[in-house]
């Protein structure tokens, strides 16, 4: 397998990139008295939240005087929102996340510049475009990833099938009418188990795959004053197929709307009690300590979608650590220094790999032993090398307008509250509205 530098860079497609220099250490200024600094950190990398706890018990250990505070959110609570309102309550992280150009400029006002800071010089190409306004980068990414249909290649023999063979729509339905057919023998109780409570997933996730092929990446959606929605009938065929054969909790399509993403990743698939679920490669660690045999058999099937390029997945960066410009200079100095510390130290890079199972968007892991070691990951760097891709272009959309308005759109269609027609309708003028 070819590096990591080398085959993930090809990766995304966003736009700008930028070289600096940066911080490192604490410094007394604004310390207090005392010469303590606290970091609070608000993150949203549920599946990564006993790995930040431990790293940053490691840190404090060669860091005298150095207090790391972390605040998980994500999974089955909005982050943007909870984000929002831990500022709003005066309560300030001092580290927190954000996303593409739209919280970019939503969060312009508490975003320190990270131009010159030493782990920016580290980022591989293009990696920092969707952060970079005005020459300045003011995000530093959390890591790579990709996603699409993630698969237990157990049951997929059993019923016979080869899910490298599933390269269109005409044969994702096939595979799932055998699936469905074969449920008792397999031992399933779907094929699918769709979480359509957390609207990121359809919202966001899902609509990239229109989208993607509308825009050429996440800035100039982030430009665009409206959208044709060409490929809105891909989009239902992709929503519909997962919905037809999806657990229904009370036999009903409107139950579907009940289910998270715990019962989907952790209750359903690792479990063995459905065939696939649509996320990436950052379940594999909740995966692995349910049931490690099971994730060590598992596989990444791109999500087909007609008429488009196939056999692909969208890649890209999922969020960026940006720090609070509006906290001390000791604290953000400390802040930087982590983050440096967590992406660069030696004890950091073989973190990233082993507990937080990223594919690190950095420099500086190109030894064997840093490699991917677990299949999702694996799949991600040979799709990006490749150059097997679609970019995140959701991370442009206008801010709440793919998880709040579209994702619940999603959930009324689900409902049957919302035509098809109707969803498109208000998509449209939704972004419209939000672009005035």
């Amino acid at each position: 397998m070819k590096k990591v530098k080398k085959i993930l860079a090809m990766a995304l497609a966003t736009t700008l990139i930028a070289s600096t220099t940066l911080l490192a250490g604490c410094s007394s200024d604004g310390e207090g008295s005392s010469g303590k600094v606290t970091i609070d950190i608000f993150q949203f990398k549920v599946e990564a939240k006993d790995a930040i706890e431990k790293a940053a018990k490691e840190y404090e250990k060669t860091h005298e005087g150095v207090t790391i505070n972390i605040e998980t959110v994500g999974g089955g609570t909005n982050y943007n929102p909870a984000l929002k309102a831990k500022f709003q309550s005066g309560d300030e992280p001092t580290i927190f996340n954000i996303g593409g150009p739209q919280d970019a400029v939503d969060w312009e006002e508490s975003l320190e510049d990270l131009t010159n800071a030493d782990l920016t010089k580290q980022a591989l190409d293009n990696t920092l475009g969707a952060v970079t306004k005005g020459g300045k980068i003011y995000g530093l990414p959390v890591g790579l990833e990709g996603y699409g249909f993630i698969y237990n290649k157990e049951i997929f023999t059993k019923a016979g099938l080869d899910a490298t063979k599933i390269k269109s729509y005409a044969d994702l339905e096939a595979a799932c009418k055998t699936l469905d057919s074969k449920k008792a023998d397999l031992g399933i109780e779907s094929v699918f188990t769709l979480p359509a409570k957390e609207k990121w997933v359809t919202g966001l996730h899902a609509s990239n795959l229109a989208f993607c092929n509308e825009f050429k990446d996440g800035t100039e959606a982030f430009n665009a004053k409206e959208i044709t929605f060409k490929y809105a009938d891909q989009y239902k065929k992709i929503l519909d197929i997962q919905l037809k054969y999806a657990l229904k909790p009370d036999g009903t399509n409107g139950s579907v709307n009940g289910v998270d993403y715990s019962t989907q990743v952790e209750k359903q698939f690792s479990l063995g009690k459905c065939a696939m679920i649509q996320q990436g490669n950052w379940v594999y660690g909740s995966v692995e300590a349910i049931d490690a045999n099971l994730a060590k058999n598992i596989g990444l099937l791109p999500i087909p979608i007609d008429g488009v390029k196939e056999d692909c997945i969208p890649v890209g960066v999922p969020m960026y650590w940006s720090v609070n410009s509006k906290k001390t200079d000791a604290e953000k100095t400390a802040a930087k220094d982590f983050l440096n510390w967590l992406y660069t130290s030696d004890y950091g890079k073989k973190s990233i790999i082993e507990d937080f199972k990223f594919v690190p968007a950095y420099k500086g892991f190109e030894s064997d032993s840093l490699q991917p070691s677990d299949p999702l990951a694996k799949q991600l760097a040979k799709y990006s090398s490749e150059g097997k891709t679609m970019p995140w272009v959701f991370m442009g959309y206008p801010t709440g307008w793919g998880q709040e308005k579209l994702g619940g759109s999603i959930q009324k269609y689900i409902s049957g509250e919302f035509t098809w027609e109707q969803v498109v309708t208000q998509a449209k003028a939704d972004w419209k509205e939000a672009r005035k």
